[in-house]
């Protein structure tokens, strides 16, 4: 399923009721922290695809068939800019430039990949089975993407 976003910031509130919207048919609760973080890593990818790009986006959500325990769901923003994402390290007062490093933090796993027409912006999240023990997220925040190196403190604009 996929929504076409304009560039236009107000589409990062139509883009999270969206999200909100196939979730709840979905299997997955809103108050469940697979969903509050679904929803926070959909503003933070359209918002970069909207606010840097300034052209037209996709967001994909790829939800599985039947949600188990152990469900991944995906969340792709195609934009129009074929720019790579690059680092960029935002100040203590800095208002902006965390986007991607809370994509990094926040996902199971993320990644990039040139597209014919721009690129995609993709990041997982895995529903892990409740075991005493398991911190929130049962991935290790591994990053996967196509260009560049991972830099530690560093957040990533993608432009």
């Amino acid at each position: 399923m996929q929504l076409e976003i304009r560039p236009d910031p107000a589409e990062v509130g139509r883009a999270r009721r969206w999200a909100r919207s196939r979730l709840a048919g979905s299997g997955i609760q809103a108050d469940e922290p697979l969903a509050e973080t679904l929803i926070l890593l959909v503003s933070e990818l359209v918002t970069n695809a909207v606010v840097h790009t300034g052209r037209p986006a996709v967001l994909r959500l790829c939800l599985p068939p039947v949600v188990t325990e152990e469900a991944t769901v995906r969340l792709e923003v195609a934009d129009r800019s074929g720019r790579a994402p690059v680092p960029r390290c935002a100040g203590d007062d800095a208002t902006g430039g965390r986007g991607l490093a809370l994509v990094d933090g926040l996902a199971d796993r993320w990644g990039w990949s040139v597209e014919a027409t721009g690129k995609r912006i993709w990041c997982e999240l895995d529903r892990c089975a409740k075991s005493p023990g398991l911190p929130a997220s049962c991935g290790g925040g591994a990053v996967a993407y196509g260009g560049g190196a991972a830099f530690e403190g560093l957040a990533y604009e993608a432009v």
